[in-house]
């Protein structure tokens, strides 16, 4: 479907400027959409648009500031043994997964997001001999083979975890922030199998000193600097201890795939992924916030106060990004579809988290957010699995419609109309998400 031409992408850009004044420029609409301004909208549009009155001044139509893939949108990429991802960087290579693919349940391994700091490790010849290392403020440091992990010493568990990007809905920052523009698609929820992280630190036996993790794998800086480390970050001793932070060996049963980690990582649900160390090495306890490479600054760091949008800052007045805040994806319905003349009802569905918390709720709108309807939320099978989410919205005619979902978590905590707590690197984005339908 044809929403978008090449000459309109300077528009978007006027748009992220000064939404208001492009209104007038570019439409010549100026306070309730009527007559010429809603003409030529319709017109850009191709159709008619049934909720015009309750379009929000400044306010681009989603399907002319989002392109499909069709419309020269996102750059997609097939890697071997991989759905076609959205390429968002080929140095290091880090590719998202559009939001119809993330509809299973337990996200199989070809469906994963990847993303990486630095070049991928060769496999090892035997997996079972990789040896990882705790150390530091403990009693009894331990050093373990991935043969061990599996023998018996530490009983096995299994759980569906989500991972998430720290950087998930950076694109919808404005202005745009440093970092790969992910959209809503670098998030998973695979079923995980290992040891659980605490009862490793139980037999190392932590020391009253022990404060924070610092946390190393064997992926290789981008710059060939065997001293260089391409990123290691490291958490409060107390979600260490979590009973669901692992140090997984399985990912959906099967070892786990080189490009995600094997043949053992670090699994750190609800939390920014990049604490979901690959390839892990080391665990390396502390006495003090680590400061490893990806620590401290602005990375993985947002405003404890707001600062201004595109503003320079060094991020002394932030705090680390912990617990992720509540999202939803849709999984059934792609952004740009069109669907047959006389449609009159749309079954939604999709999933939702929110960090360490639930969601108690998922909403959706036809009318540009004027009204919503909930949808029916199932509880997750277990703590930190992501939550599906399902209904139906009725449409009173054909034309042009946006479908706008968000959830709420269990603290009552919404998604935002527009991105919040701007900073440099784009963390935390978690903005109403929106996907335009044609109906006829």
């Amino acid at each position: 479907m044809p929403f978008l031409g090449k000459a309109e992408r300077s528009v978007r850009e006027l748009y992220q400027d000064d939404p208001e004044r492009s209104d007038a420029l570019v439409w010549g609409r100026r306070g309730a959409l009527q007559g010429a301004a809603l003409g030529a909208m319709g017109a850009a549009l191709g159709a008619t648009i049934p909720f015009a009155a309750r379009l929000p001044g400044g306010l681009l139509p989603a399907a002319l500031a989002q392109p499909t893939s069709a419309e020269g949108g996102p750059r997609m990429v097939q890697l071997e043994g991989k759905a076609p991802l959205i390429l968002q960087g080929e140095r290091p290579l880090n590719a998202e997964t559009p939001e119809t693919l993330l509809d299973d349940d337990v996200t199989p391994a070809e469906k994963m997001f990847v993303r990486n700091n630095g070049q991928v490790p060769d496999a090892p010849s035997d997996p079972r001999t990789w040896k990882i290392r705790i150390d530091g403020e403990v009693n009894r440091p331990l050093e373990l083979t991935v043969g061990e992990l599996e023998g018996g010493r530490f009983p096995l568990v299994t759980r569906r975890l989500q991972l998430e990007c720290g950087g998930n809905g950076r694109s919808f920052f404005s202005p745009e922030t440093r970092g790969n523009q992910w959209g809503n698609g670098a998030v998973s929820c695979a079923e995980w199998t290992g040891v659980r992280l605490r009862d490793l630190l139980l037999a190392a036996g932590l020391k009253e000193s022990a404060k924070f993790t610092g946390h190393y794998g064997a992926d290789p800086h981008l710059s060939g600097d065997q001293e260089r480390q391409a990123i290691s970050r490291g958490m409060r001793i107390e979600k260490a201890q979590d009973e669901d932070t692992l140090v997984a060996i399985r990912m959906n049963g099967q070892l786990i795939p080189l490009i995600h980690g094997a043949p053992v990582r670090l699994v750190t649900p609800g939390w920014p992924g990049s604490l979901s160390q690959k390839w892990l090495t080391r665990i390396w306890i502390r006495d003090r916030p680590h400061d490893g490479q990806g620590m401290g600054g602005t990375s993985y760091r947002v405003p404890v106060r707001p600062i201004v949008p595109g503003s320079r800052n060094d991020g002394s007045e932030f705090r680390e990004l912990e617990s992720m805040p509540v999202r939803s994806i849709l999984t059934n319905l792609s952004h740009g579809t069109r669907l047959p003349v006389g449609t009159r009802e749309v079954n939604l569905r999709g999933h939702a988290w929110a960090g360490d918390k639930t969601v108690r709720a998922v909403h959706a709108s036809i009318d540009f957010g004027a009204t919503w309807r909930e949808m029916r939320t199932d509880p997750p099978s277990n703590r930190y699995a992501w939550q599906r989410w399902s209904g139906r919205v009725d449409l009173p005619s054909d034309g042009y419609f946006e479908v706008w979902y968000r959830a709420t978590d269990s603290d009552g905590l919404m998604q935002p109309h527009i991105a919040a707590n701007w900073n440099p690197q784009g963390y935390g984005s978690n903005a109403v998400s929106r996907a335009a339908i044609m109906v006829g």
